[in-house]
């Protein structure tokens, strides 16, 4: 079944980019309506479906804009608590151009969602289900998307900087896994990055607190990594939150291989263009028993925030 927030829950923070403060808030919604964000400091805004057509080219991070210009970014996050939760309807409104970074994981967000409680509703499921391999490459990174009875992922990173190094990870998303193993993985850096960006203007609201900086073989952030390969469980996250826009939850393996938001945002783009690749299905109880989200408790989070 279909399951919303049972109550509204607010998160207060800064946003990473913009470094002003930010209030973004979750509501619940009714079956089949899917997930909205609503800038709530606009005036006659319009409405933005969480939907991959409506991403731009930004490699940062994720953003949605709306055909009146509207728009709103650093999404990756809420989205991927929201789809790990189980979450299918819900309306997220934000006061500014883009959502606070919190501790830089989905973790916060998962812990407003659970204590807020999931409400089940009376619809049933329906998803992507991968029907053949697609793929896009960018120079030496590539992500595939191929057919699987629930949502898996295989990621595989590489970085000079000795601290993050090569990592490689499996997981298969189902039962929880998401909030046992991965949503409390936080945004990563190089500091010779954060220090170009800021010469640019840009991550403004990035810490050492909401961003694991690196320089070479040392962790720059307080306490170091929470996992020996917390970076690659980051990118799990983030490609998680992003193929939430495909609008409806995937069966089917992702592999990416040095991928980032624009490739995941351009795999999306390629499946659905590609003929035969994809339909849309009623979930069998034995498929949505696969996916993300279900049977999610709030100890499941205890475990690792």
């Amino acid at each position: 079944m279909q399951a919303t927030i049972r109550k509204m829950v607010t998160f207060d923070g800064v946003g990473l980019h913009s470094g002003q403060g930010a209030s973004v808030s979750i509501l619940p919604q009714a079956i089949n309506v899917g997930i909205w964000f609503r800038r709530t400091d606009l005036d006659d805004a319009q409405m933005i479906p969480a939907r991959y057509n409506l991403v731009p080219e930004s490699r940062l991070c994720t953003r949605l804009v709306a055909e009146d210009g509207t728009e709103v970014s650093t999404i990756e996050h809420i989205m991927a608590a929201l789809v790990g939760c189980g979450i299918h309807n819900a309306l997220v409104e934000v006061n500014g151009p883009e959502l606070p970074i919190l501790d830089g994981s989905a973790a916060p967000f998962v812990r407003g969602i659970l204590d807020a409680g999931i409400q089940r509703q009376t619809a049933p499921i329906h998803a992507f289900e991968v029907l053949k391999p697609v793929r896009v490459e960018d120079g030496d990174a590539w992500a595939e998307l191929e057919p699987a009875p629930g949502l898996e992922m295989d990621y595989t990173i590489s970085f000079v900087d000795e601290a993050i190094g090569y990592q490689r990870r499996i997981e298969k998303l189902a039962n929880g896994k998401f909030v046992r193993e991965l949503c409390d993985s936080r945004t990563f850096c190089r500091r010779a990055d954060v220090d170009m960006m800021q010469e640019a203007g840009l991550a403004l609201g990035g810490t050492y607190e909401n961003a694991v900086v690196v320089d070479g073989d040392e962790v720059l952030s307080p306490g170091g990594f929470r996992h020996a390969d917390e970076a690659v469980r980051h990118k799990m996250l983030d490609a998680l939150g992003d193929l939430a826009l495909a609008g409806a939850p995937i069966l089917g393996r992702y592999i990416g291989v040095r991928s980032g938001h624009m490739l995941t945002n351009k795999l999306l783009r390629a499946l659905f263009a590609t003929p035969g690749a994809v339909r849309l299905v009623e979930c069998s109880p034995e498929q949505a028993a696969r996916l993300p989200g279900v049977g999610v408790k709030t100890g499941d989070l205890a475990e690792v925030a």
